[in-house]
């Protein structure tokens, strides 16, 4: 039962999008057979694992897993003592290379901590430096022996270099020689020795030994004698090349013999990253998100598409069933999106409960399924050949006789095939004998009776699929509570059917009938009104959210901007207070010298003492003291906005000068450019400090720019620039400038902090924003 589901909900298709997002033959035979669980702790192991994979993709761009081939037969056939030829030997290379490479990119992941799931599977991974770097020494990827392999394999090609050069001069030699005597002006090779194509009436002209002819006979390729020596020389030191290649290959395989085991465990790993990294590559592909999972019969998938249909014109729904009911009955006509719907519930709890990323939005949540059956008969899959209403009843039958109360169980057209109101009875009947088991139901049909028993039935509620009375074409939206219509009087009144026919079809509509659609009618009049209010308060909900969040940035730009004035102040005050009792000692001193000199002035040195602690007590060291001090108010006066304000703007790192104040903000002028500003994204930038330094900027600092870029320099050519640059910076008065070091290494980025942490000029320093470089940047603040 579970294989037919699988294929009924196209599972097997999922299967094969995550195989083409893998790159390991460990990772694509899992992917392959990736199925649903149905152990709650599992599944939400699975998908805790897939959140860190998530996080660890977004920051560090994915597990750095490369292809892997097939390494289990060579692992076997070491287990037997047996060696491996250079490709096998390069491919458990590449296991062991990937290994070392993926250790050490956990290792520097400052976050992994954080990943428990992720943590444990890398901590299975074990490295091999010694037999690696022999592997990377001796083969190529493809299996070929280096020269770096052994100095005999070194020698052995230089000799048979020369002898081929030999060999090559005498070939010349002849055909400049005896070009007539030959097809072809031009030094071949035949049975791995080098001939000459001869003519076949020229056979005996250079003697030597004959090794193969044409498909015509009329060309020869003769090994002429006077290389049948530098041949033989050249052959001989090719087999003792070959005999050096074996025993290198020999002594690799007995090195790895030892290891299988913990090999074997290095590529199942690899294998195993590489399956959730295509889990999250695919989830990307279809815009999913990891679901919540509860140990409970119950979904609720929030704007849910299938996952296999176009992204951008899959129409999305919210599906839900367990809280308030446990049977859901979709009516309709046909070709009005029942069956893609019933399948996209059966497919999305499949994936969530195989730990993979569902396309719905965040807060959608996952039940947990013992199994999940389904009779879907979709004449639009080529894939489905049971059409018949025994062999419907034949998978029906079955699904009854397996399903629990924690089973999901998915019936298209129920009771289709046979007699209306027989087919109706039986699907009301099989509903009936499955509710009483507690099964969890969504099922679709076109019976208006299973319309009254949606509504008649205890946790069991109606939904449709919504009609477009205008275009005459169906949205493919769900809705939950409302039946569905035939709407076949609108469709036949819309096309021009002549009003006397339609009323003379209503008649002939039993009470019963007429009493259903008038009920459907007054749920959609109020489905409409309610939407409408839904609307509403949905653009209300959202203008509040975006109010909340203005005003929030408005208040974090407030206290940062505070905590910015009071440290200013305070250290401008202090600087005022140190300057205070750097005079008081000096009177202080001149006390002591009078005292020194005159013994009649008695001053006692714990009166000197206490004096100068009073004086320094009145350093300013909380914030509290600061709240009447004329220096902070006078500093909060600076940064007041003015026309003419010289201003860092925050969001660009840029300065400029205030030249005019709009209702919507600032007008500012950055060189050349002039654009807007609100208050928050300004700074006031103290004239002072300019003024200091004007005469300075006119002759030594003309031209020096605000952002010095070191990328592509070497660190000592690096460093120098740096020293050099910010005393200009500072000549030309900047309050701050960016160095622009690039990511690399980051050894640059750590010399770079090291100076400044040591520059007295300098304030403070940072990593430049997300669109102004990251931490591929700094910007540095000049005090």
């Amino acid at each position: 039962m579970k294989n037919k589901c699988l294929e009924r909900l196209e599972f097997n298709k999922v299967r094969n999008e995550l195989k083409e997002h893998t790159v390991t033959y460990v990772g694509k035979k899992l992917a392959a057979k990736v199925e649903p669980l149905t152990n709650y702790g599992e599944v939400k192991n699975k998908l805790d694992e897939l959140s860190e994979a998530f996080d660890i993709d977004r920051l560090k761009g994915g597990f750095p897993v490369t292809k892997i081939e097939d390494i289990e037969p060579h692992l076997k056939r070491l287990e037997i003592n047996a060696s491996l030829n250079g490709l096998e030997i390069a491919q458990i290379g590449q296991v062991l290379k990937n290994a070392a490479y993926t250790m050490n990119f956990f290792s520097k992941l400052d976050e992994i901590e954080n990943y428990q799931n992720i943590s444990k599977i890398i901590d299975k991974l074990q490295s091999f430096p010694e037999i690696s770097e022999q592997i990377r020494k001796s083969l190529t990827e493809s299996g070929e022996i280096k020269e770096t392999a052994s100095p005999v394999i070194s020698s052995l090609r230089k000799q048979v270099s020369i002898q081929e050069q030999k060999i090559k001069s005498t070939l010349d030699k002849t055909l400049r020689s005896s070009s007539k005597y030959l097809s072809d002006s031009l030094i071949t090779m035949r049975n791995d020795r080098y001939v000459l194509p001869v003519k076949q009436e020229y056979r005996y002209i250079f003697g030597g030994i004959v090794h193969d002819q044409s498909s015509s006979g009329q060309t020869l390729f003769i090994e002429p004698k006077n290389v049948v020596e530098l041949n033989n020389k050249r052959h001989q030191l090719r087999l003792e090349e070959k005999k050096e290649i074996q025993r290198i290959l020999n002594e690799i395989s007995e090195k790895l013999t030892p290891y299988t085991e913990e090999i074997r465990v290095n590529n199942n790993t690899l294998g195993y990253l590489d399956f959730i990294q295509s889990k999250v590559n695919y989830a990307r592909k279809i815009k999913a998100i990891i679901p919540k999972v509860k140990n409970e019969q119950k979904f609720n998938f929030i704007k849910a598409r299938h996952p296999l249909l176009d992204v951008k014109k899959a129409v999305s729904n919210d599906l839900y069933l367990g809280k308030d009911f446990k049977t859901l009955v979709i009516t309709g006509p046909n070709t009005g999106g029942k069956t893609i719907t019933l399948k996209t519930i059966g497919l999305l709890q499949m994936m969530g409960q195989a730990g993979l990323a569902i396309p719905a939005y965040e807060e959608s949540q996952i039940g947990i399924f013992d199994e999940i059956m389904a009779d879907i008969g979709d004449e639009q899959s080529i894939e489905q050949n049971l059409s018949t209403f025994s062999s419907h009843m034949v998978t029906i039958t079955e699904i009854m006789k397996k399903a629990t109360n924690k089973s999901l169980v998915l019936f298209d057209e129920l009771g289709a095939g046979t007699d209306p109101k027989e087919g109706a009875s039986l699907a009301m009947a099989i509903l009936d004998t499955l509710q009483a088991k507690g099964v969890s139901i969504v099922a679709t049909t076109h019976y208006p009776e299973l319309k009254w028993y949606g509504d008649d039935r205890r946790e069991t509620i109606n939904a449709s699929m919504e009609f477009d009375h205008q275009t005459l074409e169906p949205t493919y939206h769900l809705l939950i509570g409302v039946p569905g219509r035939s709407n076949a009087f609108e469709i036949a009144e819309k096309l021009g059917l002549e009003e006397q026919t339609i009323i003379l079809a209503r008649s002939f509509m039993d009470n019963q009938n007429q009493s259903l659609s008038n009920m459907i009618s007054d749920l959609e009049d109020r489905r409409q009104k309610l939407e409408k209010e839904y609307e509403s308060l949905e653009e209300e909900i959202e203008e509040s959210a975006k109010l909340h969040k203005e005003l929030e940035e408005a208040y974090q730009n407030f206290s940062k901007t505070k905590e910015r004035l009071i440290k200013e102040a305070k250290k401008e005050a202090n600087n005022v207070i140190l300057k205070a009792e750097e005079k008081a000692n000096k009177i202080i001193e001149e006390l002591k010298n009078k005292q020194e000199k005159l013994e009649e002035v008695q001053v006692k040195e714990h009166e000197l003492i206490d004096a100068k602690s009073k004086l320094r007590n009145m350093q300013y060291n909380e914030a509290e003291n600061l709240k009447n001090n004329k220096v902070l108010k006078k500093a909060k006066a600076k940064k007041e906005i003015k026309v003419g304000s010289d201003v860092n703007v925050i969001t660009y790192g840029q300065r400029g000068t205030v030249i005019n104040k709009r209702k919507d903000g600032y007008e500012v002028q950055m060189g050349i450019i002039k654009m807007v500003f609100d208050a928050s994204e300004l700074e006031v930038v103290e004239t002072k400090q300019q003024e200091t330094v004007t005469n300075v900027h006119r002759t030594t600092s003309k031209g020096v720019s605000p952002q010095l870029d070191l990328r592509g320099m070497r660190y000592e050519e690096a460093m120098a620039e740096v020293d050099k640059y910010l005393d200009q910076a500072m000549l030309a008065g900047y309050a701050m400038v960016t160095i622009v070091h690039g990511k690399g290494t980051g050894a640059l980025r750590v010399g770079i902090w090291n100076y400044l942490k040591n520059a007295k000029f300098v304030d403070h320093y940072e990593y430049a924003p997300a669109n102004a470089g990251g931490n591929g940047a700094t910007i540095v603040y000049f005090k």
